[in-house]
């Protein structure tokens, strides 16, 4: 017994330590938890200057762009700059053979050539408050699951309407530390987001595929969008009579430069992490699902490279779609390396036998937490072989473009079949069909779908058991007997799906009674197949096992910061506005090979190769090159500064988030991390991870000396 007190006093001990580069927290406790730490390590203001409540602070010039990106705000006309990656599929919408602005770019000289964008948001949050007194109200300890959830799903829904009555704003609940705490955010919407200007692909996209998640890194990944507002300042639908939004904040920008050491934040909307789980939820991550997706993307993405090399045409229609895929892809290949190198799993597994020996310690813990660990295992074990069934299910089955396009009808199916069919609700599904077909078809090509078919069934058919795989697909090799050619040519030359003058007749003389004609079309009925499949078959005993899971680490969540009372626990990631901080470093990724934290316009022009799409550099960025025509905005050595790279802790969401000076300027905008540190949504290694950021001197260069839309400069606040 004195040898597991003096182990739990070291413990505590090294718990103790703050790790200061890791962790992403919430904005509202900074004063309470981070405050001393992030001045000690050189900032200069305060934790309500970067939150607060009572007045203007750094978080009112930060926006969630879209649902997935964050954005920040530069000028008091609001005026956002993001990834040139977040906005490009809005870039995409908007080009053309004609007027192709993802690879020439795009630029509106005044506010009337600035572009709407139907659809697109930007979330901008007025408050947040901690809830969880009022979400658990009327929770016990011994109640079922389900009896506790619906008692919290109810406080939260009575919550959020109270918190909103009588304005405009929108009230969303999150849980924080795997549901043991609950915080309400209060946000304000804004529905007419306007392009104004993004750099040409081969700016804003250099390097392509080959570069993304790796350093060095010569990307100038920004876009320029403006967010309207109707008269009051106050969000509303697109109108020509919108004006400029007025924001309480906006970001200066400071071109002083960036020096190694420097202390950074980034602020922004950090998507998903799981810093706490088990090994066993580590082993899956590793073992079972990134395999799958890494063998599946790869192959799509090797069939749409090799078309969109051949055609300018299909480079325009695959492109956003290629890069989305690729990206993922490129990230699970990171993460299982940088897992595998920390031996991650062995040490999740080590403090679990530590936790193991906290448990036993003391009945009371025994019988709270002692079989823990043993219930995760069980699970986990079950949830394995369900989980590799609905990968394989959407990353081949529904994977191809005519299937998925197809699956998209099945809501008319639903509305047409009923015998109470409401007309007007067919009519307004039919209308949005219609407008989805344009979209699709603009963006299609039956070869590249056709070869993307054959090669995941036949993937499907190699490596599942036939018992494996969804009976719809079965019933199709047995049929053809493996001979996925002709599989193929029946299916696309049989569908209605695969032809947009085929589906303009269908959908212009639509009538209820044509949902059978959905139905016995073979695209339809293998996507309605394999969809009924993952969701019927698969998905239930998922969500179950899930339901469990949830609830297990809930309880595990709470058991480990009672066995570490001293460690600082940030929440993992949930698109929840977040702080991370760290300083300006290089670092050395393997053997006698070191990296400076910044890339230069030099490197541009050493990795040029006209040949090869993703390192085409521009005859203007050329230009100006060569006569060293840089204003402003080079570095104190003479270059131009692109990149540079620093410790702080983001993840997907992260990108677009403004990269923070010890004053609170803009020095960057993240956009990346490097390879070997994309294990840091589960492992963080300070030697490794780096966020990787556009320095903000060679964007603003882009704007003002490459595209001439120095106007937009001048809207900026710039500290020089």
């Amino acid at each position: 017994m004195r040898r597991y007190f003096v182990f739990v006093l070291l413990f505590l001990l090294f718990s103790f330590e703050l790790f200061s580069d890791e962790g992403m927290w919430i904005p509202l406790f900074l004063g309470e938890l981070n405050e001393a730490e992030m001045q000690a390590m050189g900032m200069k203001i305060t934790a309500e200057d970067i939150y607060s409540v009572n007045q203007s602070s750094l978080k009112d010039a930060i926006v969630l762009f879209g649902r997935g990106c964050t954005a920040e705000l530069v000028s008091d006309e609001g005026l956002i700059l993001t990834n040139h990656h977040c906005g490009y599929g809005r870039i995409q919408a908007h080009s053309s053979l004609e007027n192709d602005y993802l690879t020439d770019g795009f630029w509106a000289m005044d506010r009337s050539e600035e572009l709407s964008n139907p659809g697109l948001t930007v979330t901008l949050l007025v408050r947040m408050e901690e809830v969880t007194e009022q979400v658990f109200d009327g929770v016990s300890e011994n109640m079922s699951e389900k009896e506790r959830s619906e008692i919290i799903n109810k406080n939260i829904e009575e919550i959020e309407e109270e918190a909103i009555k009588d304005t405009h704003y929108k009230a969303l609940i999150k849980s924080f530390f795997s549901g043991n705490r609950y915080f309400l955010f209060i946000n304000e919407i804004f529905k007419d987001v306007r392009l104004v200007g993004s750099p040409p692909s081969n700016i804003g996209k250099f390097g392509g595929d080959t570069d993304n998640w790796m350093w060095p890194r010569h990307t100038g990944d920004f876009s320029v969008f403006r967010i309207y507002a109707d008269s009051l300042n106050k969000p509303a639908d697109y109108s020509e009579n919108n004006v400029p939004y007025k924001p309480k904040k906006h970001f200066p920008i400071s071109i002083k430069g960036v020096n190694e050491g420097d202390f950074t934040f980034v602020f922004g909307y950090p998507g998903r992490t799981q810093s706490y789980i088990t090994s066993y939820g580590v082993d899956m991550q590793v073992n079972v699902i990134n395999p799958i997706s890494i063998n599946l993307r790869a192959k799509r993405i090797d069939i749409f490279n090799k078309a969109m090399n051949k055609s300018k045409e299909v480079r325009l229609q695959y492109s956003s779609k290629q890069a989305g895929i690729s990206n993922g892809w490129k990230k699970a290949i990171g993460e299982t390396r940088g897992i595998t190198r920390l031996k991650t799993i062995e040490s999740k597994q080590a403090f679990e036998q530590e936790f193991k020996l906290w448990a036993s310690s003391s009945p009371e813990l025994n019988s709270k937490y002692g079989s823990l660990l043993d219930e995760f295992k069980k699970d986990y074990k079950k949830i394995g072989p369900l989980i590799q069934k609905s990968v394989y299910a959407l990353e081949a089955g529904l994977s191809t473009e005519i299937i998925r396009y197809a699956l998209s009808f099945d809501k008319l199916v639903d509305q047409s079949q009923k015998k109470d069919a409401d007309n007007a609700g067919i009519q307004n599904s039919v209308d949005k069909l219609k407008d989805a077909m344009e979209k699709h078809f603009k963006n299609y090509q039956l070869f590249v779908d056709k070869k993307v078919f054959i090669s995941m069934m036949t993937d499907y058919y190699q490596n599942n058991e036939m018992t494996d795989i969804p009976p719809i697909i079965a019933d199709k090799i047995k049929k053809y007997n493996g001979d996925f050619e002709k599989m193929t040519d029946d299916l696309f030359s049989k569908s209605m799906f695969a032809s947009k003058e085929n589906m303009i007749t269908f959908l212009e003389k639509y009538k209820k009674s044509h949902f059978k004609k959905i139905k016995k079309d073979p695209a339809y009925k293998l996507a309605d197949g394999i969809a009924s499949y993952r969701q019927n078959e698969v998905k239930p005993d998922i969500r179950k096992l899930g339901r469990n899971l949830d609830s297990l680490m809930r309880i595990y969540m709470q058991a480990q910061m009672e066995m570490q009372p001293m460690k600082k626990f940030y929440p993992d990631a949930n698109m929840s506005l977040r702080v991370a901080y760290g300083n300006v470093d290089g670092y050395n990724p393997d053997d006698a090979i070191t990296f400076k934290h910044y890339t230069t316009l030099d490197g541009i022009m050493e990795k040029e190769d006209p040949d090869i799409y993703d390192y085409v550099v521009e005859d203007k960025l050329k230009e100006l090159y060569m006569n060293k025509d840089y204003g402003k905005y080079a570095d104190p050595d003479g270059t131009i500064h692109v990149c540079f790279t620093a410790t702080n802790h983001t993840t997907g969401g992260n990108s677009g988030s403004p990269v923070l000076d010890a004053e609170g300027n803009l020095i960057g905008l993240n956009f990346d991390r490097c390879w070997e540190g994309t294990m840091s949504d589960i492992d963080y290694d300070i030697s490794q991870c780096r966020n990787i950021a556009l320095d903000i001197r060679y964007c603003l260069f882009i704007i003002d000396k490459f595209a001439g839309a120095g106007h937009l400069v001048d809207e900026m606040t710039i500290i020089e």
